[in-house]
């Protein structure tokens, strides 16, 4: 590897899949719009891959998600409380493994996409003497006012966020101004609005009617929460549509919905876990789905209107994001499970309505998101640095 490549580390979690998926598309991104020498990352699960205790963390975050989604406001106010992040107790269990990721490769720029995972790394080049040799850059992946304290950390070089509501919340946080800019969400490009001949392509591509209004109910990465209710009664319907369902990694889930397709009255394509949510969203009129910050960006890039689940109060980190979607006329809110084949059969017949909501969703999203969050990282970079040498490490 030339002495001139630069190599970035990427630190995440699999707490849902916006995480994973933000990471990922930074990875990919990199590849794509890299300007000069090629970079090489890398990409670390700082949380689950570090002690038992951290991965307990993750799993009981995954599970409340999928399972008790209503208990999702309590574990919000806990760990905001609490402050995992930045206590000794877990500092102290989580340095060694950081520690050591980072001597092992001894990365050029540090790219943080969890609020769990910058305030360790941080540590870390404090404690290796390069604090000031090594960016620390944060791309924060919820996007509306209200979210995680721990996003905010003094030490971190430049923030990148989603829009000016997410600029505020850090600012009120107590983050200096200067280090952050508005970049977007980091969205991959394939996540763009097709034509109708496209879309088409795409519903028959899944066995479905390329003519037929089509419905995406998206359970989401870790497949629960609402969503699943939410699809029994939508498949109980009279409707004149056809639908795909995404079960996400529930096996359990895949096979009851299933069960429940061949019962429906109307066309129901049920997929488990897919790498190919644009043609997902591409391929539908409509999205029946938890507002994750990305999901709902990536949706919106596809400018695909949403119903969205609010048959539970949203989690914190995500009411603005509902506020903001509902303000612009982009979706609706479902309150009640029962709600969603009237909303349906509604959307359906009262087509001006529609095209409203599909002429919102223009605008909300900042294009070329992910090649401007990499042509922001790339500056940080220098080329024909010496060789990066951890002081502990060289001593």
């Amino acid at each position: 590897m030339s002495s001139n490549t630069p190599k970035i580390l990427i630190i995440s979690s699999d707490t849902g899949g916006g995480h994973r998926s933000a990471a990922l598309n930074i990875s990919n991104g990199i590849q794509r719009f890299w300007k000069g020498e090629s970079a090489v990352v890398r990409t670390i699960k700082a949380v689950e891959e570090s002690p038992h205790i951290t991965e307990k963390l993750v799993n009981l975050y995954n599970w409340t998600l999928k399972n008790k989604q209503h208990w999702m406001k309590y574990l919000y106010w806990a760990v905001n409380k609490i402050r995992p992040e930045t206590r000794e107790f877990f500092m102290k269990r989580c340095i060694g493994f950081c520690r050591d990721s980072f001597e092992k490769w001894c990365p050029h720029i540090v790219v943080s996409v969890h609020p769990l995972t910058q305030h360790i790394f941080a540590r870390v080049l404090k404690e290796l003497n390069l604090a000031h040799q090594i960016p620390l850059v944060t791309v924060v992946t919820d996007p509306c006012y209200g979210f995680w304290k721990g996003w905010a950390c003094d030490e971190v070089s430049l923030y990148l966020v989603a829009n000016e509501d997410a600029k505020r919340q850090l600012v009120d946080y107590g983050i200096v101004p200067d280090k952050i800019k508005i970049s977007g969400m980091p969205v991959d490009p394939k996540f763009h609005e097709v034509n109708e001949a496209d879309a088409q392509t795409a519903r028959r591509a899944y066995g479905l009617d390329p003519d037929k209004f089509t419905v995406f109910v998206n359970a989401g990465w870790v497949g629960g929460g609402n969503i699943p209710q939410i699809f029994r009664e939508f498949a109980r319907g009279e409707l004149d549509v056809q639908a795909i369902f995404l079960a996400g990694k529930n096996e359990e889930l895949r096979l009851e919905a299933e069960a429940i397709a061949k019962t429906a009255k109307f066309p129901i394509k049920v997929i488990g876990y897919s790498n190919e949510i644009e043609k997902l969203m591409q391929s539908a009129n409509v999205m029946v789905s938890k507002l994750g910050g990305l999901t709902t960006f990536e949706a919106l890039a596809c400018r695909l209107p949403i119903i969205a689940d609010a048959t539970t109060p949203p989690m914190p980190q995500e009411a603005g994001t509902v506020t903001m979607l509902e303000q612009r006329g982009a979706g609706m809110l479902l309150r009640h499970s029962t709600d969603i084949v009237p909303t349906i059969r509604n959307l359906v017949a009262d087509t001006s309505r529609y095209s409203m909501m599909k002429a919102a969703t223009a605008g909300m999203t900042v294009p070329n998101s992910t090649e401007y969050i990499i042509r922001e990282i790339n500056a940080l970079w220098v080329p024909n640095s010496p060789n990066i040498v951890p002081a502990k490490a060289a001593a």
